[in-house]
């Protein structure tokens, strides 16, 4: 494949920038954006640590929509700059036509009388354009675990964290990193699928990548042979993660609403071990992503999309529990008029976030969803990138919910 990109569309980058150590968004930082070493565009952040969204080239929509010998994406480089903080560098941000990019970047404070190197992150090809070994064949329905394992529950849960080793299972020289579930399967996702593509092929992708993941949790395929992580990111044994890579804004929506959902077949407790191939290089028993593109083309939904890969028995089911969280979901959205507890959780929980996110203003805990809670609702959908709505639904109540246990778990650790 060549490299050659054509920038004849364009595509949308925001960058969000955080500290490390306490979550805290880094206002006034200094964001270079350039390309081919021709500097695009220079952003400072806003007090909620975001640069404003700008406009980038990217190459026709059409190269996205089929396996082409042309990069579909056009690859920028970000540089971040803050007082007291480490420089940062991401390159090959990759931008999709039409799509919004939201880069993430987590800066590391600078060690007391030293003068540490720059930080470079390098972003690899999505899996539909890059060289990856193809998975290893391994049976739907694994044996559980005996009791000795890590866990062992009696039905699936979505766990906290994934911990992610970054090589082989073999390779003790790779590390591991404790990734939130949500994140996990949105980075997974924006790796192995492209965003342009239409939303029933890629909700029964983000379906397939969740099933996926939580058979290796509820399995404990790891854990039972004696390893100290829940995954790899080897493709070739797992499914493909780049720690620290750019997140598509309509992958992240669709992860916030589905998280809690996985594949299964009757008689059986475990998410289905979902395996699935790109169809055009690698072929596989599974679920093929460039066929699962023509189907949603089409007009299949999801659910048609996976039984005509993974079986016609299969079919969609809800973890009852999200660990980590202080109070799951009270099961109907909150707005204008709701009244009781869950309203004071919220409120509680948002007052909490404006402590490291001033935007959202401070609201009276009063168990009352009036226009001030919605406001501060509204501003909080914003910074975290949901549908601006001023409504707490589902995506909202656990974004909120885990955005709260993030800050008051780093303040703790001090």
């Amino acid at each position: 494949m060549n490299g050659i990109q054509l920038s004849t569309d364009t595509g949308f980058l925001n960058v969000s920038v955080t500290s490390f150590r306490n979550a805290q968004p880094v206002a006034e930082a200094t964001v270079t954006i350039s390309r081919l070493e021709e500097t695009i565009e220079v952003l400072n952040t806003d007090p909620a640590g975001q640069t404003v969204t700008v406009e980038l080239g990217t190459p026709p929509i059409e190269l996205s929509q089929a396996p082409s010998e042309i990069k579909p994406y056009s690859e920028y480089r970000v540089s971040v700059t803050a007082p007291g903080y480490i420089n940062t560098v991401i390159e090959g941000v990759q931008l999709l036509p039409t799509q919004t990019a939201i880069q993430n970047v987590r800066l590391n404070a600078i060690p007391v009388a030293e003068k540490p190197p720059e930080q470079v992150i390098i972003i690899e090809p999505n899996t539909l354009w890059g060289d990856f070994p193809p998975k290893i064949p391994e049976d739907e329905v694994k044996p559980l675990p005996d009791g000795n394992g890590f866990i062992v529950l009696p039905e699936p849960v979505i766990p906290e964290f994934m911990v992610v080793h970054l090589g082989l299972p073999n390779d003790t020289s790779a590390r591991n990193v404790w990734v939130p579930f949500k994140e996990y399967i949105a980075n997974v996702a924006c790796c192995e699928i492209y965003s342009t593509w239409p939303y029933e092929t890629m909700r029964a992708n983000i379906l397939a990548i969740i099933s996926f993941a939580l058979n290796r949790v509820y399995t404990e395929w790891y854990r039972g042979r004696g390893y100290n992580f829940t995954i790899t990111n080897s493709t070739a044994f797992d499914q493909f993660f780049d720690y620290g890579r750019n997140i598509y804004y309509n992958i992240s929506n669709i992860v916030d609403e589905i998280f809690t959902t996985y594949i299964t077949r009757p008689g059986i407790r475990q998410p289905l071990f979902t395996q699935f191939c790109d169809g055009s290089r690698v072929r596989c028993t599974g679920m093929e992503q460039w066929g699962s593109k023509n189907l949603g083309d089409q007009g299949l939904d999801a659910l048609s999309i996976l039984r005509t890969y993974y079986g016609a028995n299969v079919y969609l089911t809800q973890a009852e529990r999200v660990q980590g969280v202080p109070i799951s979901y009270p099961g109907s959205p909150l707005t204008i008029g709701s009244t009781g507890m869950d309203v004071r959780t919220i409120q509680v929980q948002l007052n909490s976030i404006s402590d490291n996110y001033p935007m959202i203003p401070k609201i009276r805990v009063d168990g009352i969803f009036g226009p001030q809670t919605q406001n501060a609702v509204r501003i909080f959908q914003q910074i975290f990138n949901l549908p601006v709505t001023g409504v707490v639904d589902f995506a909202t109540w656990y974004k909120i919910s885990g955005i709260y246990v993030a800050v008051n778990r780093l303040s703790e650790l001090g």
